[in-house]
């Protein structure tokens, strides 16, 4: 199996909206960019993942941003998201579909796409892979189709198409405990790829660990933002449910403690971003 780390775009974020430095208003004033020159904003990464099961086939790991990005982002983003998501930098040959081809592989042939969560720099592109079969956890499928959708990060109309979503249910008999997951689900039935539970930056947050040749991969997702996460606890400025992020990144940390050589790849660190190869 092979791991094919893509960057669909960037976009700019203060720093400690990644990692918070504070409490109190003045903080999250900061934390929103309020009052912060923007020549001390940052390049946030928003990527994919393609995976080559020899199996399964072609298999990605969200779907990053559309492409329709490049030339107009609230035509994708909505209005609310394209506000939030400041001075993109991406061109369409950026977009995943255009990177798939150019590695040999038709969108049209990937069969899953497995969300980590369905904000909107993650669900950007789902229109762009009509055949395959999107896996999501049922509490995110849930609160993506909730009230207020915008304000909690999501956009229907990125998923509004006919393709198909399986549900992940991590309460069923099906979910066991995994190298320090508390709740984890084999997809395939032969531990190549799990889904593992790590709600709190969403209702539903998943995060998913892939057996490579010679190592493990966990492809985090925004259970952390950043390695400063993973490393020193910094949390992010804005969280759906901070205990359950704290359990979860417990979780990462013991997986990343227990587990020396494996590949962690947290959801927005470009510095991080830079120390990847292109394929695994």
């Amino acid at each position: 199996m092979r791991l094919h780390p893509l960057l669909t775009g960037t976009m700019a974020a203060p720093p400690t909206y990644l990692e918070r430095s504070g409490t109190g208003w003045r903080a999250k004033l900061r934390d929103y960019g309020i009052r912060v020159p923007a020549e001390q904003w940052i390049r946030a990464p928003v990527p994919a993942f393609l995976v080559e099961h020899p199996s399964a086939g072609a298999l990605m790991i969200d779907t990053g941003f559309h492409p329709a990005v490049a030339v107009d982002p609230p035509a994708n983003l909505g209005r609310i998201g394209a506000l939030a998501f400041k001075n993109i930098e991406m061109s369409a040959a950026d977009a995943a579909p255009a990177q798939l081809r150019a590695r040999g592989v038709e969108p049209g042939a990937v069969s899953h796409v497995l969300m980590t969560h369905m904000h909107i720099d993650h669900a950007s592109a789902v229109s762009e892979f009509p055949n395959a079969k999107f896996v999501v956890s049922a509490p995110e499928w849930a609160a993506a189709n909730g009230s207020r959708p915008q304000i909690n990060g999501y956009y229907r109309r990125q998923f509004d198409h006919a393709v198909e979503f399986r549900l992940l249910d991590f309460g069923s008999d099906a979910v066991g405990s995994f190298a320090g997951f508390g709740r984890s689900l084999d997809l395939l039935g032969d531990g190549s790829v799990r889904a593992v539970f790590t709600p709190g930056h969403s209702a539903g947050h998943v995060s998913y660990l892939l057996r490579l040749r010679g190592r493990e991969a966990l492809i985090a997702g925004d259970a952390i933002y950043t390695i400063g996460t993973l490393r020193e606890s910094a949390l992010p400025a804005r969280m759906h449910d901070e205990h359950n992020f704290k359990r979860s990144l417990r979780e990462i940390q013991l997986y990343d403690r227990e587990t020396p050589g494996a590949l962690i790849v947290p959801g927005h660190d470009m510095e991080h971003w830079g120390t990847l190869e292109a394929a695994y």
